[in-house]
């Protein structure tokens, strides 16, 4: 099975139309193109060749914001609140978090006539398995709450302590549209995952249902951790610091005999200070990175 990388944490937006997320880490560029992890809420992000259409989405906002609510609704029986709109060179890519307990951000692209500068609303889209796999993320989160709420108190706990930080939740809001994501991790499904596919499909059907329904159709013994994977990322406090190889390890030690986590393959980074303001990636070549497989 391929799996995905971490390297892009918003890998998920290797779209279409021009809208492409690097797949390497940026090269280090002078100092005014990255900002401070702890102030990125996703001002500066662009999509390649996005501008013109940028002014032109604002113009016709409401329609556009209309155009990928219906969408959701009719494609996945699920309401989302809009957060951002950004240009791409064919229309325009909007940034959403559902609404309702299966909790996921995503995206959806709007295109625009590049004759008539008119949005397409009839024509929304997004790319395969994006939306499905933010679904798929949303409902394993429900489904293992308290082995979830474990690890994100872990983490929580080790940013408190002042090392390391994640993530502002305004920036996940408004450039992440990558699934299941909070400041500190994100989950990563799979398309192919037998085990979610009965929940998914309830879900589908009825998406009031409760959630001892979702429980009582998981069979938690086909669970393969192949087809999850948690991505932990992590950013230095301090502007100046390098990536700690001692966070590093301690973190990995720490859950590798964690009991009462989640499942899945893990991948764990600890980046520099610094977000790339136009790509959202916190990835460099100066980052740490290793995978583990907890104690299970």
């Amino acid at each position: 099975m391929k799996k995905k990388t971490i390297i892009t944490y918003a890998s998920v937006l290797l779209l279409v139309s021009g809208c492409v997320v690097k797949e390497e880490a940026p090269k280090v560029n002078p100092n005014t193109q990255y900002e401070r992890v702890q102030d990125y809420k996703g001002e500066g992000y662009s999509l390649n060749n996005g501008e013109e259409n940028d002014k032109i989405a604002e113009v016709h906002r409401e329609e556009v914001e209309q155009a990928v609510k219906t969408f959701f609704i009719e494609n996945y029986k699920t309401e989302v609140k809009v957060h951002n709109l950004v240009g791409n060179v064919d229309g325009v890519t909007v940034f959403v978090e559902s609404k309702g307990p299966v909790h996921f951000y995503s995206f959806a692209i709007v295109p625009i006539d590049q004759g008539t500068g008119e949005v397409v609303p009839e024509r929304v889209w997004s790319r395969d398995d994006v939306v499905e796999e933010g679904i798929r993320e949303g409902l394993y989160r429900i489904l293992f709450d308290e082995e979830f709420k474990r690890l994100e108190h872990y983490l929580e706990k080790v940013a408190s302590e002042g090392e390391v930080v994640g993530r502002t939740v305004e920036s996940l809001q408004n450039v992440g549209g990558s699934g299941y994501m909070t400041p500190h991790y994100t989950i990563t499904s799979f398309h192919g995952d037998e085990a979610i596919k009965p929940v998914y499909d309830l879900y589908m059907n009825n998406p009031d249902s409760r959630k001892e329904e979702l429980i009582r159709a998981f069979d938690e013994k086909s669970v393969d951790k192949e087809y999850i994977n948690i991505n932990i990322m992590l950013f230095m406090e301090d502007k100046n610091a390098t990536p700690s190889e001692k966070v590093l390890k301690r973190v990995e030690r720490d859950l590798t005999e964690m009991e009462g986590i989640p499942r899945a393959l893990y991948t764990l980074l600890i980046n520099d200070n610094r977000v790339h303001k136009e790509s959202f990636e916190g990835y460099k070549d100066n980052s740490l990175k290793t995978e583990l497989t907890p104690n299970l």
